[in-house]
């Protein structure tokens, strides 16, 4: 692929990030610009804080904001905001969603696509997401396809689709993945506490990344 590595992120919620935060992070330490496209503001989360500092008023504009820390903690500088409601990406015009997501391939050229695994990704919005990304990339002639890192953790997965392709190693990175998780305080408020990279029961259970690269 003659193209300059880089990579795209198309997720739907604010906070979706935070699971792929150390391998975005190791993309842009070593030289990759990065795109995250986010489809939606999380405005039908049903978290508001503890104690709740948010309500169904305000909760889209505080979901921004902790949206915009998280990537400021990761180093992504390129963030998008898709504008679509909470809840709703599996009742989108599929056909528009595509055209969109295919714009923006064209603008970006990603070498590297990171996204839902459409079917094993537990959430509707995650699934429709993914659906609507793999359908963008099928329109890509095969050799100029980006590589589609995919998320996936339904039950059963793994006997569905087989071991994960990749498996990340980020426990350098777990700092960057604990502010990540950290600026989302209205859905982790569990996380607002003193926590240190060090902490092996942290370092456990956020240092490994797994995803599934799509079959086309």
């Amino acid at each position: 692929m003659d193209r300059q590595r880089r990579l795209l992120v198309v997720l739907p919620h604010p906070d979706d990030e935070t699971g792929s935060s150390g391998t975005i992070a190791k993309f842009i330490r070593e030289g990759a610009p990065v795109t995250y496209l986010c489809l939606t503001l999380g405005e039908m989360g049903r978290n508001m804080g503890v104690p709740p500092f948010a309500n169904r008023m305000t909760l889209p504009s505080v979901r921004k904001r902790e949206l915009e820390e998280s990537c400021r903690a990761i180093g992504i500088t390129d963030l998008r905001l898709g504008g679509y409601h909470d809840k709703t990406i599996e009742f989108e015009d599929r056909e528009a969603l595509i055209r969109r997501l295919s714009d923006l391939i064209d603008e970006v050229r990603p070498s590297h696509l990171l996204t839902f695994y459409p079917g094993y990704s537990v959430h509707p919005d995650h699934d429709a997401c993914g659906a609507a990304v793999i359908g963008a990339v099928k329109r890509i002639p095969d050799s100029e396809r980006p590589v589609v890192y995919c998320i996936a953790f339904a039950k059963g997965c793994e006997e569905a689709l087989g071991a994960p392709d990749v498996v990340n190693d980020v426990g350098e990175f777990l700092d960057v993945k604990l502010r990540s998780l950290q600026a989302h305080r209205s859905q982790f408020h569990y996380m607002s506490g003193v926590l240190s990279a060090q902490d092996e029961k942290l370092r456990s259970r956020f240092s490994t990344e797994r995803f599934w690269t799509y079959r086309f």
